[in-house]
């Protein structure tokens, strides 16, 4: 997020002096590390999560078309910085990789058939894919089927313009680009405090992790993108926007495999459906990874519990987010969400054989051996107020920014990264009124359609796709 922010205001601004502190003696190495997260270019093509069934059992997909349509932004801008030599070869942080959703018994094999007929009409989803043949299914990926039960229900949906993301290696080179034009990226720097001046400009207060030097810098705007850490810096900012918000942090594993043989026989990310009290980003999944060239398969994720807010963080954060001001919110997701606490036991319990079976429900001839546990990023989940409930648990990601937008910070978790674009986008309208405007020009060379809606307009839908993949070196 920081890293797309920085690049888009070099481009709107050039005269602007931008500043980056990063605590790490690296950028990208906690949620955009790509063994912290699964990969995904999240565009709703597999993610059941994205399109949940009404009471009625009606499929409302106006969730799933508004990601997909954030994701073709990020698509467009990563196109343009490609051609401007910004990013290196597509293949260095984004390949193309189908996306499917598979799933078993009768009631999901019926919502799932349900979904592809909703979603095949849509101009975003061009391609989809549906079966409930075995053969077919194993033409798509083999490791799904081999061995499997006879007589067991079950069905696939495949997209094969999908893509795996190193969102590590994207953010590198968008930081070593900021470096080159003359952007101050100091790493091994921990901000400690944020402070609004008489003059509407912040006293951004930090520590060289190295000896411990202090140091100081006045900004006239500040965007706190650190991940789990942003709740802890805003609150320390004082704004009343903030009042009212806490953070649960899940922490996470995956099983990895980079076995030529097993690895050679699935090209795909292969989505299902969640377990009962299970977190929408705990939605098992059998993926494809592409990391500085080399293919793995990673499964999961098992959730995992740390009172930390980021990998690197302290074993304190969980209670030194309290303030009287949250405490009740909190409070109540608490009471409100019994199924996920259960969830999070049963997770824990887990040994890596119990880890192993839970994967061969995707992979029967999955064996123990040939996989081994990672530890993914930690995921700071949003918990607010909420006039109702009192506090409600949200999965996804909020801006919050001061009134005068002179600051603001980005909370919560997927679809995260993927739609970076069209966020910081948001950001930019909500916290530089007076100027976005005279920005839209810029912005419509970076983003063609910036402030448009492809799903409306077939046509517009195709021929922004194929510019992208054609660039990206991707299956249109």
């Amino acid at each position: 997020m920081s890293a797309t922010l920085g690049t888009l205001l070099r481009e709107l601004q050039p005269d602007w002096k931008i500043v980056a502190y990063e605590r790490l003696s690296d950028v990208g190495q906690e949620s955009s590390n790509p063994w912290n997260n699964a990969g995904t270019g999240h565009a709703a093509l597999c993610e059941l999560n994205y399109m949940p069934q009404g009471k009625d059992g009606s499929l409302d997909p106006a969730k799933a078309i508004s990601i997909n349509e954030q994701f073709q932004q990020s698509r467009q801008f990563w196109s343009t910085l490609v051609d401007r030599g910004v990013l290196d070869g597509p293949s260095t942080f984004i390949n193309s990789t189908p996306h499917m959703t598979f799933v078993r018994g009768d009631k999901d094999v019926a919502f799932l058939k349900a979904r592809y007929e909703v979603l095949k009409e849509q101009p975003l989803f061009a391609g989809i894919e549906y079966s409930e043949d075995s053969r077919v299914i194993n033409s798509w990926a083999p490791l799904l089927m081999q061995k499997r039960r006879k007589g067991e229900p079950f069905a696939a949906t495949r997209v094969p313009s999908g893509t795996d993301v190193d969102f590590g290696a994207l953010t590198h080179q968008l930081f070593d680009h900021l470096s080159d034009a003359g952007v101050q990226v100091r790493t091994d720097h921990e901000v400690r405090s944020l402070k609004r001046q008489s003059d509407g400009t912040w006293l951004v207060k930090y520590r060289h992790v190295i000896g411990r030097t202090p140091g100081q810098v006045k900004a006239r705007f500040v965007f706190v993108g650190a991940g789990g850490w942003a709740l802890k810096l805003l609150q320390r900012s004082g704004i009343p926007e903030i009042k009212g918000y806490g953070v649960f942090p899940i922490g996470g594993q995956f099983l990895k495999t980079s076995d030529p043989k097993i690895v050679a026989q699935h090209q795909a990310k292969v989505y299902s459906q969640a377990s009962v009290g299970a977190p929408p980003m705990s939605v098992p999944h059998l993926d494809t990874r592409v990391v500085d060239g080399e293919a793995s398969l990673m499964f999961g994720p098992f959730a995992t519990f740390s009172p930390k807010f980021l990998k690197q963080g302290s074993m304190f954060d969980i209670v030194s987010q309290v303030r009287p001001h949250n405490l009740w919110p909190m409070l109540r997701v608490a009471f409100a969400n019994p199924d996920l606490i259960t969830y999070l036991v049963g997770e824990l319990m887990k040994n890596h054989r119990k880890k192993v079976d839970s994967l061969r429900t995707f992979m029967p001839t999955a064996q123990d051996d040939d996989w081994t546990l990672i530890q993914a990023g930690q995921r700071a989940q949003v918990m607010k107020k909420d006039p109702e409930k009192g506090g409600i648990l949200q999965f996804g990601t909020e801006v919050v920014a001061a009134e005068d937008g002179t600051i603001a910070g980005l909370l919560g978790a997927s679809p995260g990264a993927s739609t970076a674009v069209p966020i910081m986008l948001g950001l930019l309208k909500r916290c530089f009124p007076e100027q976005y405007a005279g920005w839209e020009p810029t912005l419509r060379e970076l983003i063609p359609t910036v402030g448009e809606t492809l799903n409306d307009d077939a046509a517009a839908a195709e021929k922004s796709m194929d510019a992208t993949a054609s660039t990206l070196s991707l299956t249109a």
